[in-house]
């Protein structure tokens, strides 16, 4: 592999408020205008609503695209000051946005493909109760997102974090009356907490060291840092990336979380938040590449990660379920490319899969609309005919993300498995090559049973296309994900340049090749990989009769059934962690309630006790106060005399 990053000049700092730069804060705020007033006035706005939000996000991609365009025309680290919020003794923490190539991809991905979910959902939500309270929950989110992406701190990029949880919380359990859907969202808001506590340590012991939370100084005192600081450091920031961006083992939350509309799948699960924790290890490169043991500790992580949910994917029979461990499976690929140095391989397979995975959630919500909210596919089947445009964008999204040339996925997966098997790390290079198998082998499994064969819907449902209003954003991330390779076609491609300046470089560690194979070879085993699951999918479920259901289920055994049951891991969460914690609180309540407040009703009791009998002595007769004082005198004379003696 050649490096271009050794040869990659670090951008200038620049300090502006003038140009699109200047007005970039404007981008998170549009949104949130259009979260308040549509909150605000939904009542008299009703079905208006969803223009005013589409308004306010459509703003935020036009200021982003104005924001590339002055990076891309002079690319440099922008830093655009702003009032501080927080001022205490050393430290200091302002509102400054941090804009580079990297911010400028994240700012793209996140405002595009928000606008088009914003699009889509009104065809979605028409009919739902709460249609303009969901516009503003959309507009939250996607302020949330942008103040993470644009601080140019740790804390406020935390605060966007801590935004983007809640109204994740808000947008998972949007249909909150259905206890289900309430739980999920609890669930998700709850394991995220778990990650939180992590990045919160983790700026603690960075402003501990090093006296900043700036991510600027943070990344140039990197080098700097000890060994045990710098590895402490980047495990405790994995800590909080594993929850956001639901890796092993805190992954959990992400798969109930489709109990929300399919549009917050398609946003939060799939584009933008849950590539939240990718971002931040990105971010924090400089620092990551000061402990070569913690990013090893990421990339088996990822591997693990990708290669389980593969396996469980491959025995869901839910529409949004499979490619909801088909999203924890590609973000492990994300954290393997991190773990293994390939930052921008990372980034380049973030995009991609924001235009597949989005368009393969949004196409499952099309199906939906078109079944009456079905979801098992053993109860579709034959939609080719009857859903011709969800057909055809459907067939993309599942070439992409399987990997199949000249598809987006392609390009970013196969860069990824290269970089991991230049870089030395043969084993994980092998299992990430198992897990491309198994994707290319569900995803086939979900694309047949989905729209092939025979028709198995319920009787008197009559599947159709959906309004346009739903179909033009399935065309466009069609589109993206037929050609979104082209950003990257080759390692030193346009994207890899231009994210340069913007990551750490990751030339002088030292990585020595597992092999003498080069990337032509490497193309080939992956491509072979690929067709091979294609093909054995194919041979199990496109020419088996599948019109039994169910029942004709070709993928048996014991470990089918475990992946079925999803290796019982929520169950073993429940058991230990609701169980055995609630049992552990139950103990610690009933020693509080008996001893602890046993002691302080004792400690109560006793000082009654006491005053009952002292109060005796305050009789208020002078007589009894002087044959008092004279016994006490008598005994101290005694006393007196028996020392003397």
């Amino acid at each position: 592999m050649l490096l271009a990053a050794e040869a990659a000049t670090a951008n200038a700092v620049v300090t502006t408020t003038t140009g699109a730069v200047g007005i970039a804060w404007l981008i998170p705020v549009l949104p949130a205008l259009g979260f308040l007033a549509v909150l605000v006035a939904q009542r008299w706005l009703r079905a208006r609503a969803a223009y005013l939000a589409i308004a306010a996000a459509a703003g935020a991609f036009l200021l982003s695209a104005a924001v590339a365009r002055e990076v891309i025309g002079a690319p440099a680290t922008y830093v655009r000051p702003l009032p501080d919020w927080i001022e205490v003794g050393a430290l200091s923490v302002g509102f400054d946005l941090l804009v580079d190539q990297l911010t400028v991809v994240m700012l793209l991905v996140v405002t595009g493909v928000g606008l088009l979910v914003h699009v889509y959902s009104v065809g979605y939500m028409l009919e739902d109760r709460g249609f303009a309270r969901f516009f503003a929950y959309l507009n939250l989110f996607l302020a949330s997102m942008l103040v993470l992406v644009l601080g140019s701190n740790l804390l406020t990029l935390f605060l966007g974090w801590e935004l983007v949880g809640l109204s994740s919380y808000l947008l998972i359990g949007f249909w909150f009356e259905k206890r289900a859907y309430a739980t999920a969202a609890k669930k998700a808001f709850i394991t995220n907490r778990v990650g939180d506590v992590s990045f919160m340590v983790a700026m603690f012991l960075a402003f501990a060291t090093v006296g900043t939370l700036d991510l600027l100084e943070l990344n140039a005192a990197a080098p700097g840092l000890s060994a045990g600081v710098a590895t402490a450091l980047v495990l405790l920031l994995l800590g909080g990336a594993a929850a956001k961006s639901a890796q092993i083992p805190l992954y959990v939350w992400l798969p109930d979380a489709m109990a929300g509309p399919t549009p917050v799948s398609a946003l939060i699960h799939a584009a933008t938040m849950v590539t939240a924790g990718v971002y931040l290890t990105v971010r924090t490169s400089p620092v990551l590449t000061a402990s070569i043991d913690a990013m090893e500790v990421i990339a088996w992580i990822g591997v693990l990660t990708a290669l389980l949910a593969a396996v469980i994917a491959v025995r869901q029979d839910d529409i949004k379920k499979v490619l909801a461990y088909s999203t924890v499976s590609q973000l492990g690929y994300m954290f393997l490319a991190v773990g293994v140095g390939a930052f921008r391989e990372g980034v380049f397979h973030l995009v991609t899969h924001a235009f597949f995975k989005g368009l393969l959630f949004l196409a499952a919500g099309s199906v939906m609309h078109a079944l009456h909210d079905e979801t098992d596919l053993w109860r579709m089947g034959g939609l080719r005919r009857a859903m011709p445009v969800t057909f055809a964008t459907s067939a993309v999204a599942w070439l992409a993300i399987s990997g199949v040339p000249p598809f987006a996925g392609f390009f970013s997966k196969d860069q990824i498995l290269t970089e991991a098997y230049k870089h030395g790390y043969g084993a994980i290079y092998l299992l990430g090559l198992a897990g491309a198998i198994l994707t290319a082998f569900y995803m086939t499994r979900w694309f047949v049973l989905v729209f092939l064969g025979p028709a198995r819907h319920r009787d008197g449902v009559h599947p159709h296309e959906s309004p346009a209003s739903m179909a033009v954003p399935l065309v466009v991330l069609g589109l993206l994900s037929a050609g979104g390779g082209l950003l990257n076609p080759v390692h030193e491609g346009p994207l890899y340049r231009f994210l340069g300046p913007a990551v750490a470089p990751i030339g002088e560690l030292g990585y020595v090749p597992v092999g003498p194979l080069e990337e032509p070879a490497l193309i080939g085993i992956s491509i072979v990989a690929v067709t091979f699951g294609l093909g054995l999918a194919w041979w199990l479920y496109g020419r088996r009769d599948l019109t039994a259901g169910r029942v004709v289920e070709p993928v048996r055994g014991t470990l089918a059934d475990l992946a079925e049951r999803r290796f019982l891991v929520d169950e073993a969460y429940a058991a230990v962690f609701v169980g055995g914690g609630g049992a552990v609180a139950r103990g610690l309540a009933r020693f509080d309630g008996r001893v602890i407040d046993g002691l302080v009703r004792g400690a109560g009791a006793t000082a009654v006790v006491v005053g009952r009998v002292a109060r005796r002595a305050q009789s208020g007769r002078v007589r009894g106060y002087v044959a008092v004082t004279v016994v006490g005198l008598a005994l101290l004379l005694l006393l007196a005399l028996w020392t003397v003696r």
